[in-house]
């Protein structure tokens, strides 16, 4: 291994002993639904139950700890939309260090809030990341302050490199890591504690977003076609990784694949509703990748990192509706009725039968295409399994014109 890794490899252990007592040691847990669902033992790391709900407080934390004095009280900044500015303000704020964290003006307000009430003085500037980044470059040499990078930074990837660590302690033969890759701070703090400790006898596997596929691209050469435009993974949402982090995944690195948010979002919902843990999409990410048979885990001690769980609760209420759709466990139903009394009482009582739960029902009259003897209603309901609704279409395609409209 290079001088880089070996050096940074030091740090980690260093890293390792200095978060105890600041950072939450977070589980390492054995998923028997995913393990089922794919043939293989399917470990969790659940950073995103860490303090601030991501990982990124380890290494921000070991790198302002680690400052001089005389840094320290000139104080730090840092330009993040997200996980990076939560991080950073905990991190300083446990440190007794001064934080300013400037955040695009889009910023969601949750992370805005977020971020003051870990005590860092949040400055709303630009429309985009990279106007907000200029300005805390700016700020940075205008009040000599200590710039905190999110990713390309030795201590920052030895910070997040104790995720390695604690893995091995928990499981100390894994066959494959799979890590997400925005900037590749992550990925390369964990490859070097873990490849350190087990050689090639386990493989570190890299996951993208589709719309975001720059270490896929620059690192290992390989074009994605066509890209998405955008991505629910926008803690992964980089241009392009480090300087320092390509050449570390560039040798330590497996294999990266990129995912496209269909499974993003699935992972997130089976997260939810099978491994009742809230994840966001960066975080999921690595599980995306191995429920979708890209990596191959058929008998394999696999770990998905999952790296955060700060997800908008807007977003998540869409995942939540289109994931109920697309399994069928939420539809709307048009059906064309006689325009009479009882007749809206006949069809309620076929889906109470059916114990299937109206969430929502609306009447059209005026509908050109029925005889003025008839009424179309449109009705969302609750299905609890894909054969019930069968078999209730069948029941009230006996009496009525029946059509799903959204499946």
């Amino acid at each position: 291994m290079s001088n880089l890794i070996s050096r940074i490899y030091e740090k980690i252990i260093e890293a390792d002993k200095l978060l105890e007592n600041i950072i939450h040691r977070t589980p390492l847990d054995k998923s028997r639904t995913f393990s089922n669902m794919t043939g293989a033992e399917v470990y969790l790391k659940l950073e995103n139950l860490q303090k601030t709900g991501s990982f990124k407080v380890r290494g921000a934390y070991y790198k302002i700890s680690k400052l001089p004095e005389e840094n320290k009280a000139k104080g730090v900044i840092a330009a993040s939309a997200g996980n990076h500015a939560q991080g950073v303000a905990y991190a300083a704020s446990m440190a007794n260090v001064h934080a300013k964290i400037v955040m695009p003006v889009f910023a969601p307000i949750a992370k805005i809030l977020a971020t003051r009430s870990y005590g860092a003085e949040v400055i709303l500037h630009g429309n985009t990341f990279d106007e907000a980044l200029s300005r805390a470059f700016e700020i940075s040499r205008m009040e000599d302050r200590t710039f905190i990078h999110a990713f390309d930074d030795e201590d920052i990837i030895a910070g997040q490199g104790t995720i390695g660590l604690e893995i091995l302690r928990k499981l100390p033969n894994p066959d494959i890591v799979v890590v997400p890759i925005g900037g590749g701070g992550l990925i390369s703090g964990i490859s070097i504690a873990i490849k350190k400790e087990l050689g090639d006898a386990v493989k570190i596997i890299g996951v993208q977003s589709k719309a975001f596929p720059s270490a896929l691209e620059s690192i290992k050469g390989i074009k994605v076609f066509p890209k998405q435009r955008n991505t629910i993974a926008d803690g992964i949402a980089i241009k392009k990784p480090g300087e320092i982090t390509s050449e570390i995944i560039g040798e330590l690195v497996d294999d990266i694949v990129a995912i496209d948010d269909d499974l993003i979002a699935r992972a997130i919902f089976l997260l939810m509703e099978r491994g009742k843990t809230v994840a966001e999409g960066a975080g999921a990410i690595s599980l995306a990748a191995i429920l979708s048979g890209e990596i191959d885990v058929k008998e394999r001690r696999v770990v998905s990192v999952i790296s955060g769980g700060n997800i908008d609760f807007t977003l998540l209420t869409k995942i939540i509706s289109r994931e109920l759709v697309r399994m069928k466990r939420l539809v709307r139903i048009r059906a064309t009725i006689p325009d009479r009394p009882g007749a809206l009482s006949e069809l309620l009582t076929i889906l109470a039968q059916a114990r299937i739960n109206i969430v929502d029902i609306f009447s059209e009259r005026y509908d050109v295409r029925n005889t003025p003897y008839e009424v179309t209603l449109e009705i969302v309901a609750e299905v609890p399994e894909e054969e019930k609704l069968e078999k209730l279409l069948s029941r009230m395609k006996e009496d009525y014109e029946i059509e799903i409209i959204t499946c």
